[in-house]
């Protein structure tokens, strides 16, 4: 078998470079899950070029520059990743926002992550265990762990916000997450016309 030609256990076939991984064949909700993506950039250049580049970065990154991508049960935006800024290699840090009493997919990956709590209450599973949080909460979820976010909160919107190292994960090639249930495609009742804030 060719190096370049990687095997997908979910499905049990074999993808090569630059086809769709674990969500091959499947209905998705947001782009991120199906399309190619920059998971460690090159540095290139000098050493001066680069450390003088590292100086000229932005040290405050507006979440109001992005948009709103996902939805109708759980919204996001990539903040900061190898993809979207230069600074960063090592960590990932987005915001998320549940619609009320909306929830987002059932998954599981190496990297541990810490999700601080902004706005609203609600409680995660972690394999099987259930979690409550709230504003003002910090909620940690261990390495491999399977998970779930929900709003419990049908009246209000919750919005998180999620720091981890995945990058270095997948640099260190491990790679492995798998997606047990997506999130719904149907708002959540008596939510047909929510929307995320547009000052966040």
């Amino acid at each position: 078998m060719a190096d370049d030609v990687l095997k997908d256990t979910e499905t049990d076939t074999f993808i090569k470079p630059g086809e769709v991984g674990h969500n091959q064949g499947k209905e998705v909700v947001w782009e991120r899950w199906q399309k190619k993506r920059t998971f460690v950039r090159a540095l290139e250049g000098t050493y001066g070029e680069v450390y003088k580049s590292l100086f000229t970065q932005p040290r405050v990154y507006s979440t109001t520059d992005w948009k709103w991508k996902g939805g109708p049960h759980n919204y996001g935006k990539k903040i900061i990743n190898p993809q979207s800024v230069e600074i960063a290699q090592s960590i990932e840090c987005h915001v998320d926002c549940y619609a009320p009493g909306g929830h987002g997919q059932k998954h599981g990956h190496m990297n541990s992550a810490v999700f601080f709590v902004l706005k609203g209450k609600g409680y995660d599973i972690h394999d099987t265990v259930k979690l409550p949080w709230e504003a003002g909460d910090a909620c940690i979820v261990e390495n491999g762990c399977v998970h779930q976010h929900f709003n419990a909160d049908p009246d209000n919107e919750g919005i998180v916000l999620i720091m981890k190292a995945k990058p270095l994960f997948l640099f260190m090639h491990m790679i492995f997450q798998k997606m047990v249930e997506y999130p719904p495609t149907t708002p959540p009742p008596g939510q047909e016309n929510y929307k995320p804030p547009t000052n966040l």
